[in-house]
């Protein structure tokens, strides 16, 4: 857990200004926050960071009456958000190297404190595939844990149904206020009373599609392990499973016959090295050691280190050579920063900064592994966050 527990009203408003302000996704939120010491501070300093990476056009900054007014919609439904660094923020998801800077959850988030498991899988499930999905959830469920899902329509309902009583958890793509698919509004209503709902996306926004991928990393990040049932080979479940593997997280797949197209994904992950499980006894022996054991330290990347005096934020005035050395070895192949670090000559704070200043500025991509790329100068909407996570 981040050493921070309390944040003042003013900080976490800054916070979610932070978060939501354009072009600042949650890998760079957590390097301008580590860099200046504070949200405040990094507001202040987004404009001419983005100015020396390139930027020539305004940058939208998210203002303080927005952030109040989404804090007290989310409140008057009963929600609240937390924030990461707060003593609430789920230990798993603060571990991944995208934690989302801000959770706003409706419903019971302590239950989060137990281990988690998810279960996914397609949403044109077959009759035994739905039967499989409850069985696991219940057995899973029984053995103290809590199931976490999508809430899609197939494997995601009938995983959440079955753990109702015994604790669930949906991440919503969209805002957490906007129960989705419609078929499950009930579903939604039951879980904020029994369970706990929750997003990284703004109050009142209406899921978009870039939205799904960025929910299923939050999914395999909250959870020790990630249980397959039925999955065809494009799919927002193979997405989820492919997040929890480079998440150092355990791959479960239910198998199925080889025939039914909803098969296919997981059979491929079988076939490179996933777990085969036949019940619920099978994934908690799976995950017993990592109960016992904590996760890794998060995996946040590094900021720049010596970072400016709280009272001057500012950023290293970088020789516009060395600047245009680091910037000229980018493209639009993702490289990794250690080899930035190597073919420029330059330490990795110089780099670091560089980085930082791209991603203002709306002109770099994030990969797995901690690569980057570099993207033309910004065409982006307005509300697009360039970094967000690598599968946007």
């Amino acid at each position: 857990m981040n050493s921070l527990s309390e944040l003042s009203t003013d900080e976490r408003i800054a916070r979610l200004r932070l978060s939501r302000s354009h072009m600042v996704g949650p890998i760079t939120f957590h390097e301008l926050l580590a860099y200046f010491g504070s949200a405040t501070l990094a507001l202040e300093a987004i404009p001419e960071l983005a100015r020396r990476g390139g930027r020539s056009g305004r940058i939208r900054i998210a203002s303080k009456s927005d952030a109040v007014k989404e804090m007290e919609g989310l409140e008057k439904l009963g929600g609240r958000m937390i924030f990461w660094g707060e003593a609430e923020y789920p230990t798993p998801l603060e571990t991944i190297d995208s934690a989302p800077p801000v959770l706003s959850v409706i419903g019971h988030p302590h239950i989060l404190e137990k281990s988690c498991v998810a279960i996914v899988g397609t949403r044109r499930a077959s009759a035994s595939g739905l039967a499989m999905a409850e069985k696991m959830a219940r057995e899973i469920a029984f053995g103290d844990c809590v199931i976490v899902s999508g809430l899609a329509l197939g494997i995601d309902g009938a995983a959440h149904r079955a753990a109702i009583q015994s604790g669930t958890a949906a991440v919503i793509a969209g805002g957490v206020d906007v129960p989705y698919p419609p078929e499950h509004r009930q579903l939604y209503q039951q879980i904020a009373e029994q369970g706990c709902l929750l997003s990284e996306m703004p109050f009142g926004v209406p899921p978009k599609m870039e939205h799904f991928p960025r929910r299923n990393r939050i999914i395999s990040g909250l959870s020790l392990a990630t249980v397959i049932v039925e999955a065809p080979l494009r799919s927002g479940a193979m997405i989820t499973a492919r997040m929890a593997a480079e998440q150092g997280r355990i791959v479960c797949v239910v198998p199925s016959s080889p025939i039914d197209p909803r098969a296919e994904g997981g059979l491929a992950l079988l076939r490179d090295n996933a777990t085969l499980v036949r019940n619920g006894d099978d994934v908690l022996e799976e995950i017993a050691r990592m109960r016992e054991e904590p996760l890794r330290e998060p995996v946040i990347p590094a900021a720049p280190s010596t970072p400016p005096m709280p009272e001057a934020p500012q950023t290293d005035n970088l020789s516009d050579n060395v600047r245009d050395k680091i910037v000229s070895l980018l493209g639009p192949t993702p490289t990794t920063t250690d080899e930035l670090i190597r073919l420029s000559g330059e330490d990795a704070h110089h780099v670091s900064v560089v980085l930082m200043e791209l991603a203002c500025a709306g002109r770099l991509r994030r990969e797995p592994g901690q690569k980057v790329a570099l993207l033309p100068q910004p065409q982006l909407n307005q509300n697009q966050n360039s970094d967000a996570h690598h599968h946007e």
